[in-house]
């Protein structure tokens, strides 16, 4: 009897785990896809929002897009891929998965959540006028700013994913941000207003010295997620790396 507790001791079944992947994953499905589409077909007053690029030229639309997408692709991989610590032979959809939360969904997320709520409390005027008030609703704003940040938490507590190596993961995001900036740039050219009103009070040196803080700190949070995986699931890996010997 004392060798069956300790066998199970601080350890779930694969059953209750799976039951909460498929609640977490349903759960985000529904609300970040309504989210896209509520805020895709959200009318905004012309007074704060050119209408050159639409949503796309928002952050925040794009990582709503990348947090439904991730999710629905973990959905589809609770199914017919494989939530196995360490499989044999993972499929596509596990190994796009994995890229996908370590190299966009968990930084990106983070780094829109934080940076939002930063410089809101400082001055929202800055993020999103009083104006945007009568016509955005609260809950949206929450789920584009607020819950993006802790599903993808407690994605990193209840999935394990395989990092890939440091350099291609942090390139990938290199990519992607260094894509978003000159994508405002192009927008900036075209429009002659600036994405978000806080680049508009700011100088061309200052401008600079905020894009490198935005671009080092999400390359930061690329790391924690790194060593948030790393930490959380290290027992786990181990012993089924000793079973599969």
């Amino acid at each position: 009897m004392a060798r069956s507790k300790s066998k199970n001791k601080g350890s779930t079944s694969p059953g209750f785990n799976r039951a909460v992947q498929l609640l977490l994953h349903t759960t985000a499905v529904i609300q970040f896809n309504y989210g896209v589409y509520y805020f895709y077909n959200l009318e905004m007053p012309r007074s704060v929002f050119h209408p050159y690029a639409g949503k796309f030229k928002f952050l925040t639309f794009i990582c709503a897009i990348i947090q439904a997408l991730y999710y629905v692709i973990s959905l589809v991989n609770d199914f017919v891929g494989t939530n196995e610590l360490v499989p044999r032979r993972a499929p596509a959809i596990r190994k796009f998965k994995d890229w996908l939360l370590s190299t966009l969904a968990f930084p990106v997320a983070l780094n829109v959540g934080i940076t939002f709520w930063t410089l809101y409390a400082i001055d929202r005027e800055l993020v999103f006028p009083k104006v945007l008030d009568p016509v955005f609703p609260s809950w949206l704003n929450h789920v584009l700013h607020t819950n993006i940040v802790v599903f993808i938490v407690l994605e990193m507590f209840t999935s394990y994913r395989a990092y890939p190596t440091r350099s291609k993961g942090l390139t990938g995001l290199a990519i992607f941000m260094g894509s978003y900036l000159v994508w405002i740039h192009i927008i900036k050219h075209y429009s002659n207003v600036w994405v978000y009103p806080v680049l508009e009070v700011l100088q061309l040196p200052q401008r600079i010295l905020f894009f490198a803080a935005v671009l080092g700190f999400t390359f930061a949070l690329y790391l924690l997620g790194e060593f948030i995986n790393n930490v959380v699931w290290a027992k786990e890996v181990k012993l089924s790396l000793r079973k599969s010997k």
